[in-house]
């Protein structure tokens, strides 16, 4: 054990409380600084980790990881339905950093009560179809297995469409489509009612079968709007590496390669403001921190003149003494990491099980303040402060080079 160490553990352990008046309260200072900061870095990390995983993996159930579509449709904007064959089907299962395929098919149309009708977007949908994700959403009913060669007749809705035209599940309603071969009707069953929280996608989006979204298209069972694509890996970085693998897949084709981010890009866009703003909020933290530290340090070092002077006259040098205190800042960060770790984490794992923080699903998507424990971000995240802090602590033990020992004998 070094002397610095031993003598910087006897200086925070130990000493005669009447003449450490000073410094306790500059210690609980200090140590409280650092556990605010550190806490406020954990919730702040855990959180946004949370809200865009949350809102990624809403959009990614609802419209898939990548998707493509036919060029034609894209860059005009229409309806245009491409082939999906079994060969072209083969190739997109077999590509790199494919997880899962599903065909779907888009028709518009207007579902209509005694009192009241909504213009919507039917998405029909078969057996290759992953329903997982709605069926974990629903507020009511169940979500059917729809077919791609036979009518089911059912409907899956959002909450918001329920609530807007006074429907419940089981009940009947009518639905009109209008084509170049005028307008055509279809009375369906309401099996079940979802609500993701998307607004985007809850007040326009329904389910029903493949089949009858094809006939209502007047397209071969061959065809379809497009294709979703879950990708084995959900990062952005795995979206990207999936969509690019198909591209080179699908080259020559009529077929266009979207992933999840060109898609929706204001969404992503906005989801990496979050990353600034978490970058801002840690960067402030830790000087909230080590301006603390500084200062609890100095009142320290002012309080223990007298000890400067004494081991200087005793044969120690500037950095001996330097060392001793930086090992007494250490003492002050560790409890207050300690502290700090305790209280974020203790926060965030309530939040996780208890969801006891509510938010405005209509504004942030969610109903309530979602969370993500990175474990090893954890630990990086105390090594970064611990060794940042330690770092700054630096600056304030130089003072100890210009106290005198003569000087220091007679300071009161």
């Amino acid at each position: 054990m070094s002397h610095s160490f031993f003598i910087a553990r006897r200086l925070y352990y130990g000493g005669d409380d009447a003449k450490r008046r000073v410094s306790k309260p500059a210690i609980r200072i200090a140590t409280a600084g650092v556990a605010i900061g550190l806490m406020v870095m954990i919730i702040t990390v855990c959180v946004v980790l949370g809200f865009k995983a949350s809102v990624k993996n809403k959009v990614s159930g609802l419209a898939g990881d990548v998707q493509i579509r036919n060029f034609t449709a894209l860059q005009y904007g229409v309806n245009e339905p491409m082939a999906s064959n079994d060969s072209l089907m083969t190739a997109v299962r077999r590509t790199s950093g494919v997880r899962h395929v599903q065909r779907y098919s888009t028709v518009q149309g207007v579902l209509k009560t005694d009192a009241d009708f909504m213009g919507i977007v039917f998405e029909g949908v078969g057996e290759d179809y992953d329903t997982t994700f709605i069926a974990s959403n629903l507020v009511e009913g169940s979500m059917t297995a729809f077919s791609d060669s036979s009518a089911s007749n059912r409907i899956v809705i959002s909450k918001i469409m329920a609530d807007a035209l006074r429907l419940k599940c089981g009940e009947r309603v009518f639905a009109y489509f209008i084509s170049d071969n005028g307008v055509r009707a279809r009375r369906f069953t309401i099996c079940g009612i979802y609500r993701t929280n998307m607004s985007h996608y809850d007040k326009m989006l329904a389910f029903t079968d493949a089949y009858t979204a094809r006939r209502l298209n007047g397209w071969t069972p061959s065809q379809c709007t497009g294709l979703e694509v879950m990708a084995k890996d959900n990062s952005d970085e795995g979206r990207e590496e999936c969509a690019e693998a198909l591209r080179n897949t699908l080259r020559g084709t009529n077929c266009s390669v979207r992933s999840l981010a060109d898609v929706y890009p204001g969404i992503f866009a906005w989801l990496g403001l979050l990353d600034l703003n978490l970058w801002i909020i840690l960067a402030l933290m830790v000087c909230v921190s080590g301006f603390t530290m500084i200062s609890g340090l100095l009142i320290i070092i002012l309080e223990r003149t007298q000890m400067i002077g004494l081991f200087k006259s005793l044969g120690y040098n500037n950095g001996g003494i330097r060392r001793i205190f930086i090992w007494f800042a250490a003492f002050i960060i560790g409890r207050g990491v300690l502290i700090g770790d305790v209280l974020g984490l203790g926060f965030c794992l309530l939040q996780k099980y208890t969801h006891f923080v509510r938010l405005d699903a209509e504004n942030y998507y969610i109903d309530n303040v979602p969370v993500v424990i990175d474990w090893s971000l954890m630990i990086a995240l105390n090594l970064a402060v611990i060794l940042i802090i330690v770092l700054i602590e630096i600056i304030p033990s130089q003072i100890i080079s210009r106290i005198s020992p003569a000087k220091s004998m007679r300071y009161e």
